[in-house]
């Protein structure tokens, strides 16, 4: 038996977008459209209104001088100073997300390991590292094994061995949540049909939570690349360094080069979450999944142990 759609009622149109609403979002009617049109006139309007304060206090302190900002128009300071920051800035966060990522898969399904003398050290070594500050690790890495075992490191070994180890573990408990995230059925299945557990965790826990936990994983993947500029303080030759202390000292603009620095961070930050948005929803289209979207570890909706009851999520 099929259930016939209800009728309309005449002189009742079906409210637009109605179609799209779910338990969590409703359709706008006329009355919250209309105050989400104000809010977002009065939202551009002050952002118009910030900028306008912004552009007249620079130009009070002769911020906008030709003479400031056209240094960023001569080859050679590309060719010399901004492009080869920005060549190192992006080595070392490619460096360091192809260790990280390993590091974090290896270590977070180490967490749920049966076996304690696995997930104890595991768990040991992610949270060690999570609780330290980024920049204390690269000054460590820096200088403290110079004094303790003769070692020469490097400014760019120093910075990639920070952010794998700090960024690494917090990888690590984003793979976790999302293995976690899944319904328990999945695994208890996946044995009821003999599977061994390692298998139970490559060929059906992985394949469906790499898809929740890709928001997560790529939103960590920008700070690790925004992290490089914390090698600033072993003098390591980046983007930053390029922009706040080298173009400075050759023509005294300090703002308009911190400025065109950071519109270059913005727009790197932008194509990487533009391929991440392509990766997520192609991954979705091309496979099935009732996992959710895993946060990151330090939002309050990260996922602290196990969730689930065996039933698919909706």
């Amino acid at each position: 038996m099929t259930a016939t759609p209800a009728p309309v009622k005449a002189g009742r149109r079906p409210v637009a977008g109605a179609d799209r609403a779910t338990v969590l979002y409703d359709a706008p009617g006329p009355r919250a459209r209309a105050r989400n049109v104000v809010y977002t006139v009065l939202t551009v309007l002050a952002v118009v209104f910030a900028l306008y304060v912004m552009l007249t206090k620079l130009d009070e302190k002769n911020q906008l001088d030709a003479d400031l900002w056209t240094p960023f128009l001569r080859a050679d300071v590309w060719a010399n100073l901004i492009l080869p920051g920005l060549v190192n800035t992006l080595s070392a966060a490619v460096v360091a997300a192809v260790i990280a990522v390993p590091f974090g898969f290896v270590f977070g399904i180490a967490r749920l390991s049966e076996h304690a003398w696995i997930r104890i050290p595991a768990g040991a070594v992610v949270e060690f590292f999570r609780a330290i500050p980024l920049l204390i690790m690269i000054f460590t890495a820096m200088f403290g094994a110079s004094l303790l075992f003769g070692l020469t490191v490097t400014p760019f070994s120093a910075v990639v061995v920070g952010l794998v180890l700090y960024n690494g573990s917090v990888l690590a408990e984003i793979v976790r949540a999302g293995i976690l995230s899944l319904p328990r059925g999945q695994s208890e299945a996946a044995l009821a049909i003999g599977l061994r557990k390692s298998q139970v965790m490559r060929m059906v826990l992985l394949p469906q939570a790499v898809t929740a936990m890709m928001p997560a994983i790529v939103a960590q993947l920008v700070v690790l690349l925004k992290d490089t500029a914390l090698g600033f303080i072993v003098a390591f030759e980046d983007l930053l360094n390029a922009g706040a202390r080298v173009l400075p000292s050759n023509f005294s603009n300090i703002i308009p080069s911190v400025i065109v620095i950071a519109v270059i961070y913005i727009i790197i930050n932008l194509a990487v979450g533009a391929v991440a948005t392509w990766l997520e929803r192609r991954s979705r289209r091309s496979r099935k999944t009732s996992a959710r979207p895993v946060a990151r570890p330090d939002s309050p909706t990260a996922v602290a142990g196990p969730v689930g009851d065996g039933t698919p999520n909706p």
